[in-house]
Order: C-alpha cells, then structure tokens, then sequence
C-alpha cells in the first residue's frame, strides 16, 4: 500500500474548488456552510501553496479576485426619475 503525497498542484485545485463552493454558498444563496475562521484557514492554505509555487497562480484564483466575480454580475437598466426629465426641459 502506497502512501503517495498529494501533489501541490491537486493541493491547490482542492482549495479553490473548496474556496468557490464556499463564496457562492455565502454570497449568492446566503448559505454558508463553514464559519468564517474555517473559511479563512482554507485561504491562508491556498495562499501559502501559491506564494510557494509561484508558477501554479491564477488570475482566477479566489486569492485573486472578490466575492463571487467568476459568477458575473446581472445587467442593470437606468430609468429616468420624473423629476429629472422635469428638470431637463
């Protein structure tokens, strides 16, 4: 039986997969399922196995962006208030 070491590129993709799951948990369906000190030890662990194999960064890493950025944000419609097309004449 062999007790192979997990490789630091699986390491990291179990990490942001881990990472992703949890941001679209809290952010989107306002769910978390992990507090967040166990969240933050996740991303301390993904950021430490980044700094040291610096040749496995990602842009779309969550160290790399802010909430749920790689879920895209819905469009937004501007309407003009009554007042403002009052004020425009």
């Amino acid at each position: 039986m062999s007790t192979d070491p997990v490789s630091p590129r699986d390491q990291v993709a179990a990490l942001r997969d881990a990472l992703s799951h949890h941001n679209y948990r809290y952010y989107v369906l306002d769910d978390p399922e992990v507090t967040d000190e166990q969240y933050d030890d996740l991303f301390r662990q993904l950021q430490a196995l980044e700094a040291a194999h610096p040749e496995l960064a990602d842009l779309d890493s969550p160290t790399q962006r802010v909430g749920t950025a790689r879920f895209g944000l819905c469009p937004v419609r501007h309407k003009p208030s009554p007042c403002c097309r009052w004020a425009m004449r």
